[in-house]
């Protein structure tokens, strides 16, 4: 049997191989001229290192079956699954173009072009959830974008085909973490909405260039996808419609009952949000055309503003709604009680990172300011942060004091302060009050969206929660004795 790395000029069958053109967990790819058709095409081997592996072969063999069921302009089309000399191979269409992730790391893409992207995607996924097919591996490697635009879906290696027996063993997964849903992750039985969770996740790393659920390991990611929400697409791309984000918020829904339940339901409200691009260019267009007639204008009256209208509360600097959240005071003096100050801190951040209109430091940054001597203005200038929040958290029996002040770093005077003193079962109140007080002080722009997603609550259950408050510290310490001990938790 040819060993696969030396295919290049050898013929297999009647395929001449030419040269590699990729690899992943199941299978190489090469590309191959077809000399019985007299055509190039895209040969995937099963791994010689699999080639005795009756599970992968037959999961290889399952992807042809599954894609060869499937006939659409937006999916990559198999041609026939051969074998030569133990070799297991798929004759698939060869296509000229570039991966969707190749293309993401080449140039940002406008949302019209994004938009576009993601609809064709959706209508080849429609095809294959039509014929009961989910591909459970929905990520921008697995896109390909050709010469002529057409968008192909490739690999469906993990597809489940509808009435087909399992393929993996009980709570095992299948598909890339940083785009799996939550069922999906937790090795639970998946269904067409799986597929949804995870273009959801492409569309939001088109939009951001970032991916929503990240970690610096598998567990931490497991973690972001099953608890996180992503940061607002407005802070990192401008002039995003309302529109588009309300479909990420609904593809990207931890529930899959509160998702879209079918991929064409999402493709219908994407093609509503498209005479939203159209007039936001619109609109673009047209200031641009008369912005240089009042520039000298708005110049004067901005300068005359810092004079005469000085603003008497709010921050001064210009990056006022850049705020860094400081590590919460224990004011119950023990280190026991650390978990609950450190996770209350934590929590209050994760609400301000949902208004978009906010600029908030990472939680890791700013653990770096624990039992800090540093001033506030020294924090505020290295984080180039306008406003500082610090606070202090006493926790005894049913009871909690929160504690909380907003800073402006630069003029070092307060701008907003609150204590609450209240039961347990009123701490997500607090959390989500602090922010919106914040909001407010600052005047950031707050959404019925953002305003519904930091008032809901996490859970009833209040012992539940200090649990996993000390799981979560637990966790974040890294090592392998607080892992431990962050699993039991």
């Amino acid at each position: 049997m040819k060993k696969l790395a030396t295919m290049i000029g050898q013929v297999i069958s009647h395929y001449k191989i030419l040269e590699k053109l990729g690899e992943g967990g199941m299978g190489i790819v090469y590309k191959a001229h077809d000399t019985k058709l007299d055509r190039d095409v895209a040969l995937k081997f099963l791994p010689t290192n699999l080639t005795t592996d009756p599970a992968a072969r037959e999961r290889f063999i399952h992807e042809a079956k599954a894609a060869s069921a499937l006939s659409h302009p937006n999916i990559c089309g198999i041609h026939a699954i051969e074998e030569f000399e133990q070799q297991h191979f798929i004759d698939m269409e060869f296509l000229e173009g570039k991966t969707l992730g190749e293309l993401l790391k080449e140039k940002e893409l406008s949302l019209k072009e994004i938009v576009g992207i993601v609809l064709q995607i959706a209508q080849g996924l429609n095809a294959a959830h039509k014929k009961g097919i989910v591909h459970r591996d929905i990520k921008p490697d697995n896109i390909m974008v050709t010469s002529e635009r057409l968008v192909k879906i490739m690999d469906f290696g993990l597809a489940k085909l509808k009435g087909s027996s399992k393929l993996t063993r009980t709570h095992s997964t299948l598909g890339t973490l940083s785009y799996m849903s939550p069922e999906q992750a937790c090795g639970e039985e998946i269904d067409q909405r799986t597929d949804i969770f995870s273009l959801g996740a492409v569309l939001y790393e088109m939009v951001t260039g970032r991916q929503p659920f990240k970690g610096e390991h598998e567990a931490a990611i497991m973690y972001s996808v099953m608890n996180e929400t992503p940061d607002p697409l407005a802070r990192y791309k401008t002039d995003v419609p309302d529109e588009l984000q309300r479909v990420i918020d609904k593809a990207l829904a931890k529930e899959r009952e509160k998702r879209y339940q079918h991929v064409d339901e999402m493709e219908a409200d994407l093609r509503s949000v498209i005479p939203t691009l159209s007039s936001n260019i619109k609109s673009v267009t047209r200031r641009s055309k008369v912005l240089w007639v009042v520039a000298a204008s708005v110049i004067a009256i901005a300068v005359l503003s810092i004079y005469f209208f000085y603003p008497k509360s709010g921050p001064t600097s210009a990056n006022s709604k850049t705020i860094a959240v400081l590590p919460f005071n224990n004011m119950n003096g023990n280190q026991e009680d650390e978990y609950f100050s450190d996770g209350i801190m934590e929590d209050i951040l994760t609400q301000l990172s949902k208004i978009a209109d906010l600029n908030v430091i990472s939680r890791t940054t700013m653990m770096q300011y624990k039992s800090t001597k540093k001033s506030l203005k020294e924090i505020g200038k290295e984080l180039n942060a306008g406003v500082v929040l610090e606070g202090s958290v006493r926790h005894s029996g049913n009871r909690i004091r929160i504690s909380s002040q907003l800073i402006d770093a630069e003029a070092d005077r307060h701008i907003w302060a609150e204590t609450y003193d209240r039961e347990m079962k009123d701490v997500f109140v607090i959390q989500s009050d602090v922010a919106k007080q914040i909001a407010a002080a600052l005047q950031a722009r707050l959404s019925p969206g953002e305003k519904e997603r930091i008032e809901k609550k996490q859970t009833e259950n209040t012992e539940a929660y200090q649990i996993y408050l000390k799981g979560r510290f637990y966790w974040n310490k890294r090592t392998a004795v607080d892992m431990q001990k962050a699993i039991e938790y």
